[in-house]
């Protein structure tokens, strides 16, 4: 049986193919388009190169996705390689030049030699819908982030008081900024009739709203160079940030729903501190299936809350924060383990003994987030809820 392995260097229009034998000689060097056509095309002629192939990859998605599923379909042994494992490989290759076909070569070299590397599997359609939405929510939020940053430099740039008094994550002051952008138009107005104006839009604590914008115009009598086309950029940047609230809530709603009707939903939510959008998160970075992750500690290792020792010569017990890890999958942990502190007595003790200890606070709420994920991965192995432990009280 001929053994064969096909390293596959992704982009987004076009991938490149380099084919090995078992003493590393090139069998097939090719850069196709990223149509399906041309992949079939690609994976019949591979397959014509061998019995039995590996395929190595450098994406999980993206890109990736349509050759990827192609793969998978036919039945193809597939090996994800990070872009990070190439480049540090490429280290230990003939040559400093980096091109497709060099990279190609390395990641089937890799696959060839490599035992630890991560297969890659048929995905499940309901999972893939959450990895898709939480990304777009991800995408929305960042977009929020940006905007709210250019409303605040735009703002103080005419108003800086103002801009100091409100807290522009919050519905009411956007709406405020959506009428009134300068002190003047502040004071003409007056605190009845703004807090009127705030009321029939439905602005919570309308009342004190407007006599902290009235405050803030009193301290502000000079009208500032440029002000006229800046207070109109900031009424059209607060407009923005409430279409992506609008959206965001939207698409909240929808991962909720979508989480609610995965298998693990009802054990992944039992856990103190993690709701629906970070269970939503928790599925779409380990794909919902947990025979990914043979034990706890290569979950933890995968999510980063396991420090990675760097041991050399005498030194020893030298434990670092590791630097290959899903960080997506760490802010879910360290995320649930700071609101887990503030709703469960149990985490809450664990996190004062070890400040106890002697520990910083980012130090203990990671060593909660990493014993939170023995108890989830345990939870969803065995199927079950978590069950908060009772305190121990010594007898009288």
């Amino acid at each position: 049986m001929t053994a064969i392995w096909a390293g596959i260097d992704a982009g987004r229009t076009h991938h490149h193919c380099v084919v090995i034998d078992d003493t590393g000689k090139r069998l097939l060097s090719r850069r196709v388009a990223n149509d399906e056509p041309e992949l079939l095309k690609l994976l019949a002629d591979v397959l014509a190169l061998g019995d039995e192939v590996t395929w190595g990859i450098d994406l999980a998605d993206g890109g990736a996705a349509l050759l990827i599923d192609l793969l998978l379909n036919h039945s193809q042994h597939t090996l994800y390689i990070p872009g990070r494992a190439v480049s540090r490989a490429s280290e230990g290759y003939r040559g400093e030049g980096k091109t497709d076909a060099k990279d190609a070569a390395i990641i089937a070299d890799q696959a060839r030699i490599r035992r630890d590397l991560q297969p890659l599997r048929p995905g499940d359609e309901l999972v893939a819908e959450i990895k898709v939405l939480t990304g777009h929510r991800r995408d929305l939020a960042d977009d929020r982030t940006r905007v709210i940053n250019r409303l605040h430099n735009h703002l103080t740039s005419i108003f800086p008081s103002l801009d100091r008094a409100l807290d522009l994550t919050n519905t009411g002051p956007l709406i405020l900024l959506t009428g009134y952008q300068t002190p003047a138009a502040i004071r003409r107005t007056g605190a009845r009739r703004l807090q009127t104006w705030l009321r029939n839009r439905k602005v919570r604590g309308a009342a004190q709203l407007a006599e902290t914008a009235l405050a803030a115009a009193e301290n502000q009598h000079t009208s500032v160079t440029g002000e006229k086309p800046t207070a109109q950029l900031v009424h059209t940047l607060a407009r923005e940030v409430m279409r992506l609230n609008e959206q965001i809530a939207e698409t909240d709603k929808l991962i909720e729903a979508r989480f609610r009707e995965h298998k693990h939903a009802e054990v992944i939510a039992s856990m103190p501190g993690i709701g629906p959008l970070l269970g939503a998160e928790f599925l779409a970075a380990t794909g919902g299936d947990m025979t990914a992750f043979d034990s706890p500690d290569r979950l933890a290792g995968f999510a980063g809350v396991a420090p990675a020792p760097r041991d050399s010569g005498k030194i020893s017990g030298n434990l670092h924060r590791p630097r290959r890890y899903s960080r997506r999958l760490q802010r879910v942990f360290y995320t649930s383990a700071l609101i887990s502190i503030r709703c469960c007595e149990e985490s809450r003790r664990f996190y004062d003994r070890k400040r106890a200890e002697g520990k910083r606070h980012t130090q203990a709420v990671l060593a909660l987030a990493r014993r939170r994920v023995n108890v989830l991965w345990a939870l969803l192995r065995d199927g079950r809820c978590y069950e908060p432990i009772p305190p121990i009280t010594n007898a009288a």
